[in-house]
């Protein structure tokens, strides 16, 4: 299976709903435009391909100097265990340069993946969370 990695090819919302609700990732993927508005917003995208659909993506956040700030991270169910999302944060990585950490949140089900590809676990974090 030969996946492909872009930094060029944003997804379509449709494709990015789709994706996030094959993951389960909890993202408001009934508001179309709120979707779109949040990868219109985002300045580091890297997607996984397989052929033309859509199987990974990384969104990101950064300045590119000091931090940045991976906000969602998914992968089709069924090209997990693959190393797509190892793959993807590399990359992420790779982008962003070594002065630039790369932080996130994780959803709960998530915990136990992030240390196997290199990230720390956190205490010092706070939120202030979202009303809707």
């Amino acid at each position: 299976m030969e996946i492909t990695y872009n930094f060029h090819v944003i997804p379509t919302a449709e494709q990015v709903i789709e994706l996030y609700h094959n993951t389960q990732l909890p993202r408001p993927i009934a508001d179309k435009a709120r979707i779109q508005k949040m990868y219109d917003n985002s300045n580091l995208i890297v997607t996984a391909w397989h052929n033309e659909k859509l199987v990974g993506i990384s969104r990101s956040i950064t300045d590119w100097a000091w931090s940045c700030y991976l906000a969602d991270l998914a992968i089709h169910t069924d090209y997990q265990k693959f190393g797509i999302g190892k793959n993807l944060v590399r990359l992420t990585k790779e982008k962003v340069g070594d002065e630039t950490m790369v932080l996130l949140l994780s959803v709960p089900t998530a915990m136990e993946y992030y240390p196997k590809i290199g990230f720390t676990k956190e205490d010092r974090a706070f939120t202030i969370l979202r009303e809707k």
